[in-house]
């Protein structure tokens, strides 16, 4: 997808567990980001703010952002009760300092809500597959990704998108439509995280549950991934110790990347091939360590990166002048993804 051209005064605010980032766009040539949401909030009032939110249920387009569908996102909270309420406590803060603006809502999980049906169903009784099944996340990330990518080589139909950061998450991306994604009911599934445990086998959670006391959700959310492999889930520490040969670290990373190339295999079946791989997030952007590992894992494909290539902010092809599979490393900008969507509700 080309990059769109930024609507006149609009503020897209992209709330995370642990941070928000907010980006005013005044005019179709300029652009800023407050240090953060108080400082936006004490500016001039925009025309429309746009909001991330990650958990939308069956919402398959953006939604302009009434009390009836602010009462319905936060009945999903405990679908995403990390992202959900930071999410919605920046709507209320913003519908209620400018009411006359619009207020609009895009959702990580609309990119995957037309997944085909085997992808999104769990073999589950018919009473509980309504409501628990593939939802997917990181939607808006997976879409910019993509969509970058196959601007850059129209003739890539076949794209894994890999947004790596704190939360990660693989997409298999066909003519530009998810088919499947490796977080699946909530954003704790797939791979493995800073401090979530990704994929566990839900025997063990159900031996967890009958043999301890703790708090599940707290020890799966904020205790695994990295951070319970070898005590720190910052990537860069992890890849500075990796280098010291400290094994902790290579343990940590040895479980990181097979789990990431076990579920990329199934990716690039269910795609049955793959023409494009994409790397995104704090990880993918900035860690040449992990997607050489990657790029090691994924060689029998043609996947071959150069790392001499200098990666920059927008989109970068790092791939080796031989390799059989593009590999692009793309600065995330989930902001001008929502401006994409959200467009027609401004109009």
């Amino acid at each position: 997808m080309t990059q769109p051209e930024p609507a006149r005064d609009v503020l897209t605010v992209n709330a995370g567990s642990t941070s928000v980032k907010v980006t005013r766009f005044e005019a179709a040539d300029s652009d800023g980001q407050p240090a953060s949401l108080d400082e936006a909030l004490d500016g001039p009032a925009p025309r429309a703010v746009i909001h991330r939110i990650v958990h939308g249920g069956e919402r398959t387009e953006p939604e302009v952002l009434d009390d009836r569908a602010v009462s319905q996102l936060r009945e999903l909270t405990d679908l995403a009760p990390l992202h959900q309420p930071p999410a919605l406590d920046a709507v209320d803060r913003c519908r209620e300092r400018w009411p006359e603006a619009t207020h609009a809502a895009c959702f990580d999980t609309a990119f995957h809500a037309a997944m085909p049906s085997g992808a999104r169903t769990y073999a589950l009784p018919r009473r509980w597959r309504e409501r628990v099944r593939v939802y997917g996340f990181h939607g808006l990330a997976h879409a910019w990704a993509s969509g970058r990518a196959s601007a850059a080589v129209p003739q890539a139909r076949r794209v894994l998108t890999a947004h790596l950061g704190g939360g990660a998450s693989l997409c298999a991306v066909h003519d530009g439509r998810s088919i499947a994604t490796t977080m699946g009911f909530t954003p704790l599934d797939g791979l493995v995280m800073a401090t979530r445990a990704g994929t566990i086998d839900p025997g063990a959670l159900l031996w967890m549950a009958d043999h301890t006391d703790e708090n599940l959700e707290h020890v799966l959310d904020s205790e695994s991934g990295l951070l319970g492999l070898c005590g720190t889930g910052d990537m860069r520490e992890v890849e500075r110790r990796w280098r010291a040969h400290d094994d902790a670290a290579r343990l940590a990373m040895d479980v990181w990347v097979h789990r990431f190339l076990r579920q990329a295999g199934g990716m690039i079946a269910v795609l049955g091939g793959l023409d494009a791989l994409v790397f995104s997030g704090g990880v993918g952007e900035h860690s040449a360590f992990v997607r050489g590992l990657v790029a090691d894992g994924l060689g029998w494909l043609g996947v071959a990166i150069d790392d001499s290539v200098e990666v920059d902010d927008t989109l970068t092809d790092v791939s080796a002048p031989d390799a059989a599979v593009r590999t692009f490393v793309v600065h995330a900008r989930e902001d001008l993804q929502m401006l994409a969507e959200a467009e027609p509700l401004l109009q």
